[in-house]
């Protein structure tokens, strides 16, 4: 019989007027990776809560190691061997890498003061094992995105747990990080450690999982070994339903060049030019460090440019802010919505409101709050965000509705041209769909729209052309119908294509 070191079972959730779990199995095998799957709102994050502490379970029993455990926060779980790495990157940025690494657990020599030199070189020892090459003592605000999940993700190997729940470890990893976490994750399970592995990448789950356990509407869906499930069959038991296009491409008339960039040119950008027609989707590809985003907040305005020129509908634009550029009728929907995209302690209503207040914003500088709310509710009911209210706290909304708002907040803006910077990141199945349908409605009203994804079948299932940068630089181009996932790659890694 398999040997488990975890075994949560019947265990229900009960929130005011919400029951988040109701009667869910879960258990993970020791030295197997366990693959925790649903879409957003399924009740994952709140079945890894109650495992790690932050919530207390309404009913139901957890075993851990052959034995009922009831943890009262995350330091007792902790302490018992099970590490967390969260989707949200929880690292302090003016701290070193190695402080970060080891916050609260600092080894200590004699006078019981900070063994600065054990600290350092255990915490380079752990970068190395993830084939990061940076300095422990470089401090964690200098990393991009991706650098600083590699941190977060050795902060739980230094925790030596028995147990390691990794939450969409690979969102913000280029190809070659996400190769070698999976080399230390086949290493950990050599090792005897358990893993629990949750992502919305199903080619990732069919590589390194070992069994897949399902959530859907808080439930237990089932579980099965990886080798007997398909892709359509696990996309089928999360959503309940056959998802027969995954990705609706919408099939229509392109106008003429609205929106052209001539020579844009800074420290990240290279003599960069292109344009996007009237109603057209515009794909942007390239790896991580290509420039894609840097291209994106230079268009708007947030980086300077050096030299280069924007024009719209043939017209000059000069945009020194994003302020300048939502008045001029360009939005941006940021890669970090959580960061950058929206303000989580706010409501949906204000959230969506906060880049339209001087439209909404009347005599003595007072916001028309009916208006504020009829805009809102417009947007909610057309987008089909899933909220309780107007007054719905967004950092409580799924991921997927949370996009949705993030979106909704630049289209209150009313803009002619919308950049997507990967607009599906950290979003399930099903809510992609439903994001890609929007973006067909914006592209029927005419919109022009510019699409950053470092996820290929979505740039080639969705954009009529395709736009691929490297180092800086616009290295090809390719039309829908010349496009394949080789060709995006050559130019990606720099090469041409033959």
């Amino acid at each position: 019989m398999p040997n488990y070191i975890l075994e949560m079972k019947n265990i229900s959730k009960e929130f005011p007027g919400v029951k988040a779990l109701d009667q869910v199995d879960f258990k993970v095998q020791e030295g197997g990776v366990m693959a925790l799957l649903g879409e957003n709102g399924a009740g994952k994050s709140t079945l890894m809560k109650i495992l790690t502490g932050v919530y207390e379970k309404t009913s139901g029993e957890i075993r851990y190691m052959g034995s009922p455990v009831e943890f009262r926060n995350p330091r007792e779980s902790q302490i018992s061997g099970i590490a967390i790495i969260h989707q949200e990157l929880n690292l302090l940025p003016e701290l070193t890498i190695g402080e970060n690494i080891f916050l609260g657990r600092e080894p200590l020599g004699f006078a019981r003061k900070i063994n600065w030199h054990q600290l350092y070189n255990d915490a380079g020892k752990l970068l190395s094992r993830l084939g990061v090459m940076e300095d422990p003592r470089r401090p964690c605000g200098e990393l991009s995105v991706g650098q600083q999940q590699m941190v977060e993700i050795a902060k739980a190997l230094s925790l030596d747990a028995k147990i390691i729940i990794m939450d969409e470890p690979t969102d913000a990893l280029t190809d070659k990080e996400t190769q070698q976490l999976f080399k230390v994750i086949a290493e950990l399970k050599a090792e005897g450690r358990s893993i629990i592995y949750i992502s919305h990448r199903l080619k990732e789950i069919f590589e390194i999982c070992d069994a897949v356990t399902v959530l859907r509407d808080g439930r237990f869906i089932g579980e099965d070994a990886v080798e007997k499930l398909t892709e359509d069959s696990l996309i089928e038991m999360m959503v309940g339903r056959r998802l027969t296009e995954q990705f609706p491409r919408l099939e229509g008339n392109v106008g003429k060049p609205f929106l052209e960039v001539k020579g844009l040119t800074n420290r990240y950008l290279k003599n960069v030019s292109f344009h996007v027609n009237k109603s057209e989707i515009l794909g942007v590809a390239g790896l991580m460090g290509s420039g894609r985003t840097e291209l994106a907040k230079t268009i708007i305005g947030s980086l300077g440019k050096a030299s280069g020129s924007i024009y719209m509908d043939q017209q000059s634009l000069e945009i020194r802010s994003p302020e300048d550029a939502i008045k001029l009728g360009i939005a941006y929907v940021s890669e970090d919505r959580k960061g950058n995209g929206l303000v989580l302690g706010l409501s949906v209503k204000e959230n969506m409101s906060l880049s339209s207040l001087k439209a909404l914003t009347g005599f003595m500088g007072i916001i028309d709050k009916g208006q504020e709310a009829e805009r809102a509710q417009h947007y909610i009911k057309n987008m089909s965000i899933k909220t309780p209210g107007l007054n719905q706290i967004v950092k409580n909304l799924s991921g997927g509705n949370q996009q949705k708002v993030s979106i909704a907040k630049c289209l209150m803006s009313q803009p002619k041209v919308l950049i997507l910077d990967e607009p599906t990141r950290g979003v399930d199945v099903g809510a992609k769909k439903e994001i890609y349908e929007l973006i067909n409605a914006f592209r029927r009203e005419g919109m022009s729209i510019i699409m950053i994804s470092s996820e290929i079948p979505e740039i080639l299932g969705m954009s009529d052309r395709i736009l691929v940068m490297h180092e800086g630089a616009v290295k090809g181009q390719l039309l829908r119908d010349e496009a394949t996932q080789e060709k995006i790659l050559r130019y990606a890694v720099g090469m041409g294509v033959q």
